[in-house]
């Protein structure tokens, strides 16, 4: 089973580990800015710095940072926290 149990700064972490930057904290939302060194295509991705994280929230998450699956995208972020 997958775990889906994730705090914002766990997923923040592991996201800036990957070359996601640290734009701007709105609020208790962190706005992480990524340009892909081949495609030079640009992300947007708002995580919201709660101690879990919702489902539906990482669903978001997942699909502003382009996974085409949600579960490999868990199990990525669970391996690399």
């Amino acid at each position: 089973m997958v775990s889906r149990d994730f705090s914002g700064e766990e997923i923040v972490k592991v996201l800036q580990n990957f070359g996601y930057r640290r734009a701007r904290t709105r609020g208790d939302h962190v706005i992480l800015k990524y340009t892909h060194p081949d495609t030079e295509e640009k992300r947007t991705v708002t995580v919201p710095l709660h101690d879990r994280v919702r489902t539906g929230t990482l669903q978001n998450i997942a699909e502003q940072c382009g996974a085409n699956d949600f579960h490999p995208w868990c199990r990525w972020i669970d391996e690399h926290r």
